[in-house]
């Protein structure tokens, strides 16, 4: 049976608390983390785990990397504001201000957007990365978000709604809302991910509850994971799927048209709630802040076979 291994010890960073969502860029051979506690966006190295810097950028929760530049777009919570981030020069070279604040964002290449949620708000803010102008705002039902992705084939954004647990869809087009999808057997919706070769839409519930659903809106199975998680991320491809909450890394295997399977799982006894899956290598990296406060830590793991 496989099983999750840590790859190195954890690796102190500079103590300010507070980890929101992880993120990878493959090509650039870059983790990043946010670092909210401080109002900083981590960067790691990808291959060494060595950490580069810690760029400041306001109270932040979410990053997306650009996979074409290298560069690296940041959404400062209650800031109100979108950095661009040139993770080489180690600081932030623009930001743009938004009407609330942000929790996660995502970014589009195709369009070249980035889409930034509120909050505990009901809007998407849609901003253009070439100009770095905001270009639309996506107005929801709930009132409140958490994480949003992109189909890179037909560019639809998925958007989690916890308050009224469904997810919905959003056309990049009319930037409107066309489709709400009820996710009756979730509680609070938070992690979201869409696996484009198998054309499937995987959200999961507070409640231990994974749910995969077409981009249709038809329901296809449903699983059992950790309750309480926050983060999953795919790798798309081996079709794993990295989910962390309540210092549990769980691993599951997604299925084309069938539930998902757990593979491995590992009670870290950290207070580990965000990860990220490097695509390249399918080493996993998490970050968190000791509940005693004996420091800050980023650690890397990996699925043995």
């Amino acid at each position: 049976m496989p099983i999750i291994v840590p790859v190195t010890a954890p690796a102190p960073v500079r103590a300010y608390s507070g980890f929101d969502y992880v993120t990878v860029d493959a090509e650039h051979r870059k983790v990043y983390a946010a670092h909210g506690g401080s109002g900083r966006l981590l960067v790691a190295d990808a291959d060494t785990g060595k950490v580069i810097c810690q760029v400041r950028v306001g109270p932040m929760h979410g990053s997306a990397p650009d996979p074409a530049t290298g560069d690296v777009y940041t959404g400062n919570g209650t800031d109100r504001t979108v950095s661009k981030v040139d993770p080489v020069a180690c600081k932030s070279t623009t930001d743009v201000d938004v009407a609330g604040p942000i929790d996660a964002i995502t970014y589009d290449p195709f369009y070249h957007r980035i889409y930034a949620d509120e909050d505990g708000g009901n809007r998407v803010f849609v901003i253009d990365a070439r100009t770095m102008q905001r270009v639309g705002t996506v107005t929801l039902a709930g009132h409140d978000e958490e994480y949003l992705v992109v189909d890179p084939v037909t560019h639809v954004v998925y958007q989690n709604v916890p308050d009224l647990d469904e997810f919905v869809e959003i056309d990049p087009k009319t930037m409107r809302v066309f489709k709400t999808v009820k996710t009756p057997m979730l509680v609070s919706n938070h992690p979201l991910q869409y696996d484009a070769m198998y054309h499937e839409v995987v959200v999961g519930g507070t409640n231990g509850v994974l749910a995969v659903y077409a981009p249709s809106g038809r329901f296809i199975a449903q699983t059992t994971y950790p309750s309480h998680v926050d983060q999953c991320d795919l790798d798309q491809k081996r079709h794993l799927l990295a989910c962390a909450g309540r210092g549990t890394i769980a691993v599951l295997r997604l299925h084309r048209n069938a539930a998902p399977t757990l593979v491995a799982s590992l009670a870290t006894k950290h207070p580990i709630h965000t990860l990220a899956i490097d695509p390249k290598t399918g080493y996993i990296w998490a970050v968190w802040a000791s509940a005693n406060g004996s420091g800050d830590f980023l650690q890397r793991f990996r699925l043995t076979s």
